[in-house]
């Protein structure tokens, strides 16, 4: 008899828990449903930052032979009196893209550019990360803030590297006074 209740009892908990299981997944299905909800605001914010990203011109050539280009502003930049400013980063790189727009259409910065620097965009992509170039100014496996710049004299010399370009950034662009006093601050002297 004890035996007969044993199998009873185990034969009706089986088919309890069997029932319990059978429901459990559903409402988990419906648990997930909620945490995977898309976020509307960053779907919308990405979308946004591809449509800018897509007006902006890309001065960045993956193509480009840097350390070739690079001699040649040396070259300028001994004759005209100026120093080389380099600004590292990527077509990929909506604050690379925003910063060389803010300064071509901003008078007053690209007057301050033009009077003491030669320029130039140095790639960093998949498609060419100059690592040769940059292993020059930088350690390449130090984290590293696009985009920065790095600056040199007319002989090439580093005069100064600002690895994290945030310190020029106000909201979601750059500030005007903060953008001219790094031109200023690393202008050669007289």
């Amino acid at each position: 008899m004890k035996k007969l209740s044993i199998i009873a009892f185990l034969g009706l908990s089986l088919f309890a828990f069997s029932q319990e299981t059978k429901n459990a997944p559903e409402v988990r299905k419906q648990d997930n449903a909620l945490l995977v909800k898309p976020d509307h605001a960053e779907l919308d914010a990405k979308k946004k930052a591809g449509e800018e990203k897509a007006k902006l011109p890309k001065p960045y050539d993956p193509k480009a032979n840097a350390e070739a280009d690079i001699n040649k502003l040396m070259a300028q930049a001994k004759k005209e009196g100026k120093n080389i400013m380099i600004q590292a980063g990527g077509n990929w790189c909506i604050w690379c893209l925003r910063f060389n727009n803010f300064v071509q259409s901003t008078p007053e910065l690209k007057e301050t550019v033009d009077k003491n620097y030669v320029y130039y965009h140095l790639n960093y992509s998949p498609d060419n990360k100059n690592e040769k170039v940059f292993a020059k100014y930088v350690d390449i496996k130090e984290k590293l803030g696009y985009p920065f710049f790095i600056v040199l004299d007319k002989n090439g010399k580093i005069v100064h590297v600002l690895k994290d370009s945030s310190v020029l950034e106000e909201g979601k662009g750059y500030s005007k006074d903060k953008v001219k006093e790094f031109f200023n601050q690393w202008a050669p002297k007289s």
